[in-house]
């Protein structure tokens, strides 16, 4: 795509649509480039650290960056070869912290950037997600999402002592249902009447009694709202259950292709189905993962990723790969095209499964499922641009490389050039605390 189209000539073209930046995280090594902890100039190995996150948080705030979107998992991956020692051995998301832990702290020194943080109906009863997201949401002053997943794992299942895994359209059913409770506190609960000795009027607190297939649940809630009373919810996937979660209950869609020729008609049929629901399809904000490796010129930019390769592991890349999809692909040579019809189990991210996909082993160790982009802010700019207008996606969850060197490239040459653009926002949103 990047080699037919002369840099910097896409901007006339394009209706100008501003799009937003998640800066792509994971409380984990490598994320979605396992091997790079060897790099020298990779410090992700230092996430368990509070000043790796408040660093971060600062330059994010500093460039404008939407929010810091932080991926998590419960589950590790024993697909590869069958054994989880690969994924130990690589560090291929492992180890892994808890990802609410430094958002308090990294609330404190900013003041316009959001976290969205993921989390599963699995692990959590709703009171107690309620409660923990609550928390965070009053911490940051009202800047925490939640991006909800229904988790797929077999060692996540295994990990809180079930056998069986849930079917993958039943995951979604339960999780619509544990979307249903809203309103325990009447917004005039708390009345600080220091005559009557009375905090909260109990009066105002309803008891949310429940009793459905999946949850039986009374009480009330333990915390009052919030300054945005429900999260801002965020979604993956894109399967048929999942669209349909999304286009019930979603604010924005997490999304993921290596083609946007892919990804169009899916994105497409999200809008299709919150229209159909009296939502305004254009209100749901669909956010692709994408992987910039950025240079001054297109040449230093491919020096830079030439480097990258060599600390690349190809095998942790294969093993993320086959934990995603359920495909164990020390089976099958370099290169080779996987479809659902390769598939061994029903519980995995099934949407990564409704095309063929391309495993080679080089774009399997950088950047995920998504696409890598490497080259001048110019040429980059294109590429986003060519995203926003083929798949009609709205904005992106920018992953690295290295951390926190590919952030910093992206808030110091590529955000310059898309404002130049008049496609992302002109006035910086805020400066970090000192």
């Amino acid at each position: 795509m990047a080699e037919s189209v002369k840099h910097g000539t896409m901007v006339g073209s394009l209706t100008r649509k501003k799009i937003l930046i998640n800066a792509f995280d994971m409380s984990t090594v490598g994320h979605l480039s396992p091997g790079q902890w060897k790099n020298p100039k990779d410090m992700s190995a230092s996430k368990r650290r509070l000043d790796y996150w408040i660093d971060l948080a600062k330059l994010l705030e500093l460039g404008g960056i939407n929010s810091l979107y932080l991926a998590d998992t419960d589950g590790r991956y024993d697909t590869y070869e069958g054994s989880l020692d690969n994924c130990i051995r690589r560090a291929a998301q492992w180890p892994m912290t808890n990802s609410s832990i430094p958002n308090s702290t990294t609330a404190e020194v900013t003041k316009h950037l959001s976290f969205a943080i993921t989390g599963s109906r699995l692990f959590e009863p709703p009171f107690l997600l309620a409660k923990r997201f609550r928390t965070l949401d009053h911490m940051t002053g009202g800047r925490c999402g939640w991006n909800i997943v229904t988790s797929w794992e077999k060692a996540a299942f295994k990990a809180i002592g079930v056998d069986t895994n849930i079917e993958h359209d039943e995951r979604y059913a339960q999780a619509d249902e544990y979307f249903r409770w809203e309103g325990s506190w009447s917004p005039d609960a708390i009345i600080l009447d220091t005559f009557a000795d009375s905090y909260i009027n109990p009066s105002k607190i309803r008891t949310i009694k429940h009793t459905g297939k999946y949850f039986n649940l009374e009480s009330r809630h333990v915390l009052d709202p919030t300054p945005q009373r429900t999260r801002f919810i965020f979604q993956a996937g894109t399967s048929s259950a999942g669209s349909e979660f999304a286009a019930t209950h979603a604010e924005a869609i997490f999304v993921s292709s290596h083609s946007p020729v892919v990804l169009a008609p899916k994105i497409a049929k999200i809008r299709e189905l919150a229209k159909a629901k009296g939502r305004d399809p254009a209100g749901i904000e669909c956010f692709a993962t994408f992987t910039p490796v950025l240079g001054y010129t297109d040449e230093e930019a491919q020096t830079m990723y030439d480097e990258l390769k060599s600390y690349a592991s190809e095998i942790g890349g294969q093993i993320l790969v086959s934990g995603w999809t359920g495909i164990d692909l020390s089976k099958y040579p370099p290169d080779h095209v996987v479809t659902a019809n390769n598939a061994t189990e029903d519980n995995r991210v099934r949407s990564l499964l409704e095309r063929s996909t391309v495993t080679s082993p080089e774009k399997a160790s950088t950047g995920g499922p998504g696409p890598v982009s490497v080259g001048s802010p110019a040429k980059v700019a294109d590429e986003l641009e060519f995203w926003v207008k083929e798949a009609d996606v709205d904005s992106f969850n920018v992953g690295y490389v290295t951390t926190p060197g590919s952030f910093e490239d992206v808030v110091d040459i590529l955000v310059p050039e898309l404002r130049r653009r008049g496609v992302y926002a002109e006035i910086q949103l805020g400066d970090a605390n000192d």
